[in-house]
C-alpha cells in the first residue's frame, strides 16, 4: 500500500487499484494512478475526498501540497487576492466534518462571499482592508461539506467586467498563454483550477462570470438556476436577481456533487429553484434521452462572431448528433437593446448604492483613486435611473423569461458558442481602458453576447470545453436549459465528458 507521502508526491500507482470500484462514477479521462504525477492534477474533488476517506492522504497534506502550488505558481498567473492559510490550518485542527468533501482544499472567490473576521476585498481599493462582520451562509455550507477553506481568489473590481484586472491585486493570467485574459468575473478561480492548484472553486455569475472564465481555461462551468444557491445572509439575491454562486470545476460530477451539498433555499430567501427528486451527482451517469437542441450560432445583439467560435460550436452540435440527439438550427428574437438597458437598470443603482454605503462608512468621497473609471461610470448611471426605470426593467425580464420558457417547449436546450472569440489579451476590457466608457460597453458586449441572457431569464446555462482555437487556447460550447432543470444538463454534461474527455487537457506549466 502506498504511502502518504508517495501518494502526495504523486506515487499513485499503488493507489489505483484500490479505487478502481470508483471507475463507473469516475470521469472517463481520469488517470486513476500515474507514477510521478500531482495528485491535485490526478483527482477531482471527488476523488481526493475518497483517498482521505480511505486514508490514503490526510487533509492536512492536501491542503500542505494545495499551499505549495499555490505559492509556487501564483506569482506567474495572479490567481490570489487572499491567503487564509492559517485559518485553514486551524479548521484541520479543530476536526473536519464528515462530507462529500472532508479534507479537500477550497477556495473562495474574493466577492461578496464572506468568512466573518476574515478579508474580502472583491478586487477594489475602496474595500481595501475591509473584514466581514459575518459568515455568508454558502460558506458555511461548503465547510459542512468538509471543504477546507485556505484562501480567496482574485476578480475584477464589484465582479463587473468578463476579464479579472484590477487596480488592487493586478492582472490574472491565463496558464495557458499568460498574455490572455482568464475571462472573468471569476477568472482567479479559474486560473486556480486550470494550474491544478484545486481540482474546483467557488465561482459567482451575474453575467457569464463562471461561464466566461470557464470558456477561456477549458474548463467546465455550470450556472445554476436563480434561488437555486443561497447569497445571504446579507441579501438573498444579488444585482435584482441576475447574479447566482456555485463552482468552476475539472469535471462535471464535482460541479452536481458540489450543487448537491450547497444548494436549497436559505431562511428569507424570496424564491428559490425547485429541487429535483434525485440529487445532481446521480444525474451525471444517465443516458439525457434524445433531445431537441436549438444551436444558435448568432447572438441576439447581430453582433459579429468569430469563426473559430462558430465552428466550435458546430463540432459540438455534430457531437451532440452522434450521440443521437436532434439539432435544428433556430434563432430567438429578443430587442437586445432594451435587455441591455434593463441589465443597466438592475446594476448601476446596485453599484451606486454599494459604494456609497462603503465611503459613508470610511468618511469619503469615492473617486478615481479608489475606484476604477468604469466601476465609476456605471454608479453615475445608476443615480440616473429612477423607480419606474426599476419597474420597466423587471417587467421587461418577467416578459423575456416567458418568451424563452415558451420558445424551449419546442427544444430542451439551446447551443450557442460561449464567447463570440477566444480569449482575449490582457487591456483589452479591463476596467481602466484606453477608452470610453461607450465603446468599453461596446468592447465588453461584442466579446460576450451570448451570456448574459440565462442571468436576465433565471435559467440554468453550462460551458463545456470541447475546442481549442488555431492558437492553442481554450474554446467552450454553452448549453441553456429550462429554469430549474440543471438535473438535464447535469445528464448532457456527463455523456459529453464520456464522449469526448478533457480532464486530461490541460496547460503545459513547466
Amino acid at each position: 500500500m502506498a504511502t502518504r507521502r508517495e501518494v502526495v508526491a504523486g506515487g499513485l500507482a499503488a493507489s489505483a487499484a484500490s479505487l478502481a470500484g470508483m471507475a463507473q462514477a469516475r470521469p472517463a479521462a481520469m488517470p486513476g494512478g500515474k507514477a510521478g504525477t500531482d495528485v491535485l492534477a490526478s483527482y477531482d474533488a471527488v476523488g481526493l475526498a475518497e483517498l482521505v476517506r480511505r486514508r490514503k492522504v490526510s487533509p492536512t497534506e492536501l491542503l500542505d501540497a494545495a499551499i505549495a502550488k499555490a505559492e509556487a505558481l501564483n506569482p506567474r498567473f495572479n490567481f490570489m487576492a487572499q491567503k487564509h492559510y492559517d485559518y485553514a490550518r486551524k479548521a484541520i485542527a479543530q476536526g473536519l466534518p464528515d462530507g462529500p468533501f472532508t479534507g479537500v482544499p477550497w477556495l473562495l472567490k474574493d466577492l461578496y462571499t464572506y468568512i466573518e473576521g476574515e478579508l474580502t476585498e472583491g478586487g477594489s481599493r475602496l474595500y481595501k482592508g475591509y473584514r466581514a462582520t459575518v459568515t455568508s451562509e454558502l460558506v458555511r455550507r461548503h465547510q459542512r461539506a468538509g471543504f477546507v477553506i485556505f484562501g480567496k481568489t482574485s476578480t475584477p473590481e464589484y465582479g463587473l467586467t468578463g476579464t479579472t484586472e484590477n487596480k488592487l491585486t493586478g492582472d490574472t493570467r491565463n496558464p495557458w498563454n499568460p498574455a490572455h485574459s482568464t475571462g472573468g468575473s471569476s477568472g482567479g478561480a479559474a486560473a486556480a483550477v486550470a494550474s491544478c492548484v484545486v481540482p474546483a472553486a467557488h465561482a459567482s455569475d451575474g453575467g457569464g462570470s463562471i461561464r466566461i472564465p470557464s470558456s477561456c481555461c477549458g474548463l467546465f462551468g455550470m450556472k445554476p438556476s436563480r434561488g437555486r444557491v443561497p447569497m445571504g445572509p446579507l441579501r438573498t439575491e444579488g444585482w435584482g436577481g441576475l447574479s447566482t454562486n456555485h463552482a468552476i470545476t475539472r469535471s462535471v460530477r464535482d460541479s452536481a456533487a458540489i450543487l448537491d451539498a450547497t444548494h436549497g433555499v436559505e431562511p428569507g430567501s424570496r424564491y428559490g429553484a425547485p429541487s429535483p427528486r434525485e440529487g445532481f451527482l446521480a444525474q451525471v451517469g444517465k443516458h439525457p434521452g434524445r433531445l431537441r437542441v436549438a444551436l444558435m450560432t448568432r447572438p441576439i445583439s447581430g453582433s459579429p462572431v468569430d469563426r473559430q467560435c462558430i465552428e466550435a460550436a458546430q463540432a459540438t452540435a455534430r457531437l451532440c448528433e452522434s450521440l443521437g440527439h436532434h439539432v435544428e438550427e433556430a434563432n430567438l428574437e429578443l430587442d437586445a437593446a432594451m435587455l441591455g438597458w434593463a441589465s443597466f437598470v438592475l446594476i448601476g443603482p446596485s453599484l451606486a448604492a454599494d459604494m456609497a454605503d462603503r465611503a459613508k462608512v470610511l468618511g469619503i468621497t469615492p473617486g478615481p483613486d479608489v475606484l476604477e473609471p468604469i466601476s465609476l461610470a456605471f454608479a453615475e448611471y445608476g443615480k440616473a435611473f429612477t423607480a419606474v426605470d426599476s419597474v420597466r426593467a423587471n417587467n421587461l425580464l418577467q416578459e423575456t423569461a416567458v418568451k424563452v420558457a415558451a420558445f424551449m417547449q419546442k427544444f430542451d436546450v439551446i447551443l450557442t458558442p460561449t464567447l463570440a472569440a477566444p480569449p482575449i489579451k490582457l487591456g483589452r476590457i479591463n476596467l481602466t481602458p484606453d477608452c470610453g466608457f461607450q465603446e468599453w460597453g461596446q468592447r465588453a458586449a461584442v466579446y460576450s453576447p451570448f451570456c448574459q441572457l440565462a442571468n436576465l431569464t433565471g435559467q440554468p446555462a453550462m460551458s463545456v470545453p470541447l475546442s481549442m482555437s488555431e492558437d492553442g487556447l481554450p474554446i467552450g460550447s454553452m448549453f441553456f436549459g429550462r429554469y430549474g432543470d440543471e438535473a438535464l444538463l447535469f445528464r448532457l454534461a456527463g455523456q459529453l465528458e464520456r464522449a469526448a474527455p478533457w480532464f486530461d487537457k490541460r496547460p503545459n506549466l513547466a
